[in-house]
């Protein structure tokens, strides 16, 4: 491996809730594995001793527990922490990061779930987190099934679901939005099919990011 390829691969899964992307980065982590990469798989909010104290409180209780301005703030706390203890030093170790969510998260979910945010957040993550994906990934779903199947998990993480279909049918339409706006990193991939399919795509997706460094 040369030292284009040392530098680690940053990989993100966005989507709303219950489309199926938890499922696709353990998938996608077990692959690169097998093919020989030293792969990280982390999640947000949490991802570190810290993070995941602050995940507790932002995605359990009442919907509204806590308003927009402060999740936006626990959120980058989280953020911020994760990036430090797991993300940065692995990326430097030359492994692969396989992420659950990130700052295109907040973007959408503080950023216009009850309000328009966006340049709060932006400003927020320019100032303390400075550092984008390599490839996000965007399971693309159809908001009544996956809020469906979020609900069907019956757990106690459940705050943003409780907000209800129109929450999900606001945040696909970002999740879109996004995937438009930052082009160069964002693909799309339908999340209406059988889980191998998905996968299948997720692979091809990331294993040409990963061939275009040789």
């Amino acid at each position: 491996m040369n030292q284009k390829t040392n530098r680690g691969l940053f990989v993100t899964f966005e989507g709303i809730d219950g489309s199926g992307k938890s499922t696709q980065c353990r998938l996608l982590a077990d692959h690169l594995r097998a093919k020989g990469h030293a792969v990280v798989l982390t999640r947000e909010p949490g991802g570190s001793p810290g993070a995941e104290e602050i995940r507790r409180l932002v995605l359990e209780g009442e919907p509204d527990r806590w308003s927009a301005e402060t999740e936006i703030l626990l959120f980058t706390a989280a953020r911020r922490d994760h990036l430090e203890r797991t993300i940065q030093p692995a990326l430097e170790a030359g492994k692969v990061v396989v992420c659950d969510r990130f700052a295109d998260s907040t973007r959408m979910y503080q950023g216009l779930s009850r309000g328009d945010l966006r340049d709060t957040v932006d400003q927020l993550h320019s100032l303390m987190i400075a550092r984008e994906p390599d490839v996000t990934v965007l399971i693309d779903m159809d908001p009544a099934t996956g809020l469906a199947r979020a609900k069907g998990r019956q757990g106690t993480e459940e705050r943003f679901e409780d907000f209800g279909v129109d929450l999900q049918e606001k945040m696909r339409t970002g999740f879109l939005s996004l995937a438009q706006e930052y082009a160069d990193r964002f693909r799309v991939i339908d999340g209406a099919r059988d889980m191998a399919c998905v996968a299948s795509d997720v692979v091809a997706t990331v294993q040409a990011v990963l061939d275009a460094r040789l």
